[in-house]
Formats: structure tokens, C-alpha cells, sequence
């Protein structure tokens, strides 16, 4: 899901060390401890959403509002990601690994001890904030310690820790909150962090090498239209990920009347779907400028159509499930590449405000959401929500960038992105 907002990243760390031998004696264990922590991240962030009805239950408030913890998380991303990136620019990325791994710990095992749901969305959103630094000082060490040429493919394996959190992490942890408690969820997530702090302490090279810097000429990308433009396509279009994610457990027990037990097996299935849909839009992205994105919005467009009319049948709601998992897991690959376009001297901050973007719209797929549910009217409501977010983000992205030419690495693309250039375009919007 955000391998690719740093790509760029990975490949800035390769030429920063193209003639320095990786001190690292065993690459492969960095990546296994750095995917570790990257599946306790995942895993604590997407079973949020499985146990949502169990927390909500315990702690005496509606579903509407027990979605505020789950937008907290969200908040947490799209402040601290950007934040903690330009804060800790200069920090040996070993360092900042290790130190968001403790804040990791710390917003989870407070999750966990919640008296009330003020304070579990103060927590959630503690734990959120570190995401973005983890996956971009993650990516620096990938590219690191497997040297030229091999740094983004390390950095998706480390990636891959958050694929097996979909698919198997956030199912477990539901399942795990059924029938232990949702806090026994949380100190779950706990464990799986202190194993992957442990692995970190010992496998991290320690080295100068990792030594942050400044990111002064990255600023400038802020002054790009285009950059601003494609976060709010990507914030307003996947938000139905999380309109539909977010009230999966409802989904299974309220609308289609079935018991519990089915919501860690939903979940899976949204989550195959999403792995899948990456994996296809990945090679989407790379050959078409254009097809990954408008083909992902509008087929999600029509399966959240068929989920808010006939969700209430088993039969229809999972294909359903994993096709929307699928066809916006498609989009979001043409996404990262077409933001990191746009600002290619800008690797990092790229990558901080792409999660930003991805998070701010799993605040908004959950607000929208809880409104829906607030107005009373009905659970699979929450799709028309997503529904109506995604039509303005593909609305948006056909009249605006959709024909815009990425912006050359050059020293004038700094001044760049103050105007919309139309170009010819290669695929069919």
C-alpha cells in the first residue's frame, strides 16, 4: 500500500551510498525486524477497526461515536507524518526507529488501560503519529543496508509486514478481541512491538552513515499546486476504503443479520482483496499515467452502489468486500507515482504527505460514515458516504491532473507547480 511513496526515497539513499559498503552482516535479519514492526503498525491500525463494536459496547457509547478513535489513529498519521519527518530530518534514522517503536509501545499499552473513549482517541492518536516516521526511516535503512539497485525491492519486502497485517494481523486481532477483550487486542499489539523493538536494537547497523539531513530544498515542493491537488484526489477517493473497512463488523452482524464470528473471516477477505489490488495496480502504474486511478474509482464506485442496495446478502456483501479492497488497493500505486512526479526533488516529504493523504482519508471514510449512521439512516449507509467522497475525488482528478506532465528534477522545478500545464494525454482518463 505505500511502498511506493518511498521509492523516491530509497532511491535518494542509494546515491547518497553508492560507494559505501552496508556494515550490515546480515541484511536479510534488518529487513525480517523492520517487516516486524511494520506487521505490529498494520496490525494495531486496521484491528482497531475489527474490535470497533466491542470497544464501543464496553466503554458505553454508540458506534458513531467509538469511529473518533479510529480517526484519531488517522489524525494521528496525517500530523505526525509530516511533523516528525521534518523534526527528525537530521536524526540517525537507527535512532528515530527505535524511538518510534517506544512511542509505538506507549500509545498502544495506553489504548489498552482506556477508562473512556476521551482517552482512547487521545491514545489512538499517539499511536498513530509514528507511522510515517517508521516507513520513511524504514525505507532509508532498506535502501541502506541492500545497497545500489536493490532498495526498493528490500523496502518491499519490509512493506510486506503490512500486507500480512490485512490479511492475517487484523482478522487475528478481531478474533483475539471476541473472545479475550478488546484490550487483550491492544497488549497484543504490544508484544508484537517489543519483539520487533528487541529485533531492531539487534539487528539496526549502527553506523554515521544513517545520519539524517537537511530536507531545506524539499520545502519548496509545498509551493506546487499539483502536489496539494493529488493529496486531496487520494484523500477523497480512498476514503471509501475506510467507509466500508471501518464498518465491516457492523456490515456482517446488523445488516446481514449473521453472527460475529464471521468478522475476522470479512475481514480477511477485504484484505485479500487489497493485496491483490496492489499487486495488479503496481504494474497498472508503471506502463499508464491515468487507467490505474480512473478505472480503481469507478469500479469501486459501482460495487459500493451494489453493497448500499443489496449488502444485506452474505452472498453479495463478501465479493463485494474484496472487490472494493481490490479495485482501490488498484488506484493507489498510480497515486504514489503521480505525487512523487510532481515533486521528484522531494523524496521524503513526498512520502510523509502521500500516508498523510492515505490516513486523512481513513478520518474521513469514518467520519462520513458515523454521520451517515447518526442521520439514521441505516448501517450499509456508510457506503454512500465513500460513494459520494470518491465521485468528488474522481471528479476532481479528471478536471484537474489528470493531464498534467510530471515535473523534471531539475533545480528550476523548485519554482515549479503554480500552474496547471496541460499535456496530450497518454492513456484514457
Amino acid at each position: 500500500m505505500h511502498q511506493r511513496a518511498y521509492e523516491g526515497q530509497c532511491a535518494a539513499e542509494e546515491n547518497r551510498h553508492t560507494s559505501v559498503k552496508s556494515p550490515s552482516r546480515n541484511p536479510k535479519l534488518t529487513l525480517f525486524a523492520l517487516a516486524l514492526g511494520t506487521f505490529a503498525i498494520g496490525t494495531g491500525e486496521f484491528g482497531s477497526n475489527g474490535i470497533i463494536q466491542l470497544f464501543a459496547s464496553d466503554l458505553n457509547v454508540s458506534i458513531p461515536v467509538a469511529t473518533h478513535a479510529i480517526t484519531a489513529y488517522a489524525m494521528g498519521v496525517v500530523i505526525g507524518s509530516p511533523a516528525i519527518t521534518l523534526l527528525a530530518a537530521r536524526v540517525n534514522r537507527r535512532t528515530l526507529l527505535l524511538g518510534m517503536i517506544v512511542l509505538f509501545l506507549i500509545g498502544n499499552g495506553l489504548s489498552a488501560l482506556a477508562p473512556n473513549i476521551a482517552l482512547l482517541v487521545v491514545f489512538r492518536f499517539v499511536a498513530g503519529s509514528v507511522q510515517g516516521a517508521f516507513f520513511g526511516a524504514g525505507a532509508v535503512v532498506a535502501a541502506y543496508v541492500y545497497g545500489p539497485g536493490k532498495g526498493g525491492k528490500a523496502f518491499a519486502t519490509v512493506m510486506g509486514g503490512l500486507t500480512i497485517a490485512t490479511v492475517v494481523g487484523s482478522p487475528l486481532g478481531t478474533f483475539i478481541g471476541q473472545n479475550a477483550g478488546w484490550r487483550t487486542m491492544y497488549w497484543v499489539v504490544v508484544a508484537i512491538g517489543l519483539l520487533a523493538g528487541t529485533a531492531l536494537v539487534i539487528w539496526l547497523p549502527r553506523t554515521h552513515d544513517l545520519h539524517g539531513g537537511s530536507i531545506t530544498s524539499e520545502l519548496q515542493a509545498v509551493r506546487r499546486l499539483n502536489v496539494w491537488l493529488m493529496v486531496t484526489v487520494a484523500a477523497l477517493g480512498i476514503s471509501s476504503i475506510f467507509a466500508v473497512y471501518t464498518f465491516i463488523g457492523p456490515f456482517i452482524t446488523d445488516a446481514a443479520l449473521q453472527d460475529a464470528s464471521l468478522i475476522p473471516i470479512a475481514l480477511a477477505v477485504f484484505g485479500l482483496g487489497m493485496a491483490a489490488g496492489n499487486h495488479l495496480g503496481g504494474r497498472i502504474a508503471d506502463r499508464y499515467a491515468n487507467r490505474g486511478l480512473t478505472w480503481g474509482y469507478s469500479a469501486v464506485l459501482a460495487l459500493l452502489a451494489l453493497i448500499g442496495v443489496a449488502g444485506g446478502n452474505l452472498a453479495i456483501l463478501l465479493p463485494c468486500l474484496f472487490g472494493v479492497g481490490a479495485t482501490m488497493m488498484f488506484a493507489i500505486p498510480t497515486i504514489q507515482v503521480r505525487l512523487t512526479g510532481f515533486a521528484p526533488d522531494a523524496p521524503t516529504l513526498m512520502g510523509a504527505l502521500n500516508l498523510a493523504a492515505l490516513n486523512l482519508a481513513n478520518s474521513l471514510g469514518a467520519i462520513g460514515g458515523a454521520i451517515t449512521l447518526n442521520a439514521g439512516w441505516g448501517t450499509l449507509s456508510t457506503v454512500w458516504a465513500g460513494f459520494t467522497l470518491t465521485s468528488a475525488g474522481l471528479l476532481l482528478y479528471i478536471v484537474t491532473v489528470a493531464r498534467v506532465k510530471p515535473v523534471p528534477p531539475s533545480p528550476l522545478s523548485n519554482s515549479a507547480g503554480a500552474e496547471l500545464q496541460p499535456e496530450m494525454r497518454s492513456d484514457p482518463v
